[in-house]
């Protein structure tokens, strides 16, 4: 599933292609994906003004005229593709799995892809956004201020599970996922299973800085690209060239100073990548 670095970069992607334009014409090609599509769906978009394009967590949001918010969530194999309007075919081609087609009034298109269907497009007053069931639980932006040691300790100083699955709890922090988590893990030289109230203030300072730039690392690289994940201009992103222990399980610890090779465990069901020696 795409990362907060990856929805982040299909953002920027979009942003100059659909902010601030008004949507032609919606082409809905399926009632449901995740969750079914609001009725008249199509219909209600057609027209809006797209006013300003942000991301809340893993979410795209897309702020319409009438306060309104269409949240957009790319799921496991969702993506994003922009067509020129130079570019179009005529008539238009799309593919099996482009469900939705947003033409712009610039008639360009951006059009969701997703093979899996685990992506979900839904609509929601701007009032109402805080309190829908998608983010009403949800903790503040690892790379926003609220996010600090002294929120962070507060959260873990009484919690016995290991501190990679806190920082995975979006209820903790939101976006963080299991590639940058591993990363961030590696680079504090805290190991994925140390229970989370066994750590000590001072690594929980150094734990919170290298999260965000690792996360700005991987935004500024475009993302990851692993499975189905590129860039809405099919580019693909290559901080996966920058791992240090995700996926590289059997490989030397590229610390060197260590003699050691990463392993993979499984922690809360996912699989975790890191070096026994340099995290602990």
């Amino acid at each position: 599933m795409p990362e907060l670095p990856e929805v982040e970069t299909v953002k920027n992607g979009i942003i100059p292609l659909l902010e601030g334009r008004r949507l032609f014409r919606v082409i809905q090609r399926r009632d449901k994906l995740r969750i079914p599509l609001p009725d008249n769906f199509a219909e209600r978009l057609t027209g809006r003004k797209v006013e300003r394009i942000t991301r809340r967590a893993k979410y795209l949001l897309l702020q319409l005229d009438g306060a309104e918010i269409l949240i957009c969530h790319l799921g496991m194999s969702g993506k994003m593709t922009l067509v020129a309007a130079k570019d179009r075919n005529k008539p238009d081609e799309f593919e099996k799995h482009d469900h939705i087609i947003l033409e712009t009034d610039a008639h360009d298109l951006v059009i969701f892809n997703d093979p899996r269907r685990f992506g979900l497009m839904t609509l929601c007053k701007t009032e109402e956004l805080d309190q829908h069931a998608l983010f009403h639980h949800m903790g503040p932006e690892p790379l926003g201020n609220e996010f600090n040691a002294e929120y962070l300790m507060g959260k873990i100083e009484k919690r016995r599970s290991p501190i990679k699955t806190i920082l995975l709890d979006q209820r903790v922090v939101v976006g963080l996922g299991n590639i940058y988590v591993c990363e961030a893990l590696f680079l504090a030289g805290i190991s994925p299973e140390k229970k989370a109230h066994d750590l000590m203030p001072d690594e929980v300072e150094k734990i919170v800085p290298i999260i965000r730039n690792v996360l700005q690392k991987a935004i500024a690289a475009g993302g990851s690209t692993l499975k189905d994940y590129a860039h809405v201009d099919g580019e693909l992103g290559y901080f996966q060239h920058e791992f240090k222990v995700y996926g590289r399980e059997g490989e030397s610890c590229e610390n060197a100073l260590c003699n050691h090779k990463i392993v993979r465990i499984t922690i809360s069901n996912r699989s975790t990548f890191y070096c026994p020696s340099c995290q602990d």
